[in-house]
């Protein structure tokens, strides 16, 4: 069984609140997992939040649509995401983030696609799609060697990082698209992240609830202002801060 595993919690530090923030009157999340449910491929989508108080409201919502809810550490998402996976019947994990509204499932199904074919440990998208469209999928092999083996901050709050770290070790692939698209920003990170989805939900949803990577391409081709509204930050930002955080934790080991 495939189980695709979306972490969410609400106590974003740069954007808080920001997985329940509304577009079109919907929780930017509900939108999100909406999108993931027309994947071809995922057997079972459960959303992985922390036990923190503040996160209460995010497994109401999910009890409240119908959605499967785990809740785990906070800090330690690596951990999270096991314990996740050891309470379903799952061979294979697909990792998403609750901060990708713009999610685009056949990007993830051919990812996954991809992954078979190539009988890989492990497999993400490039960083040549837009930041937003990020899908990883592993083995449940391959999870619990991170999950024994990560000792790092950055390895236990990024949840694949053991992995990709190690490709002595793991078999790993990396799913290309056709294009070069990393110049485009599809997360939500900021307020002006917030704002551009907005944007595209406004242009888009009405006459198409499920548009695609494409439909978004095409639009940003007529509006290419809008590229601009979020083009000024720096992709994989958090990561960028664990690593500092690993310098200080091994000179203390």
């Amino acid at each position: 069984m495939i189980l695709a595993i979306l972490q969410a919690r609400y106590s974003s530090s740069r954007l808080p609140k920001k997985v329940l923030k509304p577009i079109l009157g919907k929780p930017m999340l509900l939108h999100q997992i909406e999108r993931l449910k027309h994947s071809k491929m995922i057997d079972k989508l459960v959303v992985a939040t922390s036990m923190s108080f503040s996160d209460n409201i995010i497994e109401k919502m999910c009890r409240d649509n119908n959605i499967d809810v785990f809740r785990g550490n906070l800090d330690d998402v690596l951990d999270r995401f096991y314990q996740c996976s050891e309470s379903y019947e799952s061979d294979y994990i697909v990792r998403l983030t609750g901060d990708c509204p713009l999610i685009d499932w056949k990007v993830i199904d051919e990812t996954i696609q991809y992954f078979f074919e190539g009988n890989f440990d492990f497999v993400e998208t490039s960083l040549k799609f837009p930041d937003g469209l990020d899908a990883e999928i592993m083995t449940k092999l391959a999870l619990k060697r991170a999950w024994n083996g990560a000792k790092l901050p950055s390895e236990r709050e990024h949840v694949t990082q053991f992995i990709v770290n190690r490709p002595e070790e793991f078999r790993n692939g990396i799913f290309e698209p056709v294009d070069d698209l990393c110049h485009h920003r599809w997360t939500v990170d900021e307020p002006e992240d917030y704002e551009f989805v907005k944007k595209v939900y406004q242009a888009l949803y009405k006459k198409n609830p499920l548009f695609l990577m494409k439909d978004i391409l095409n639009l940003l081709d007529q509006n290419p202002g809008l590229i601009e509204m979020n083009s000024n930050f720096i992709r994989n930002e958090g990561l960028e801060k664990s690593l500092i955080e690993d310098k200080g934790f091994l000179k203390n080991v």
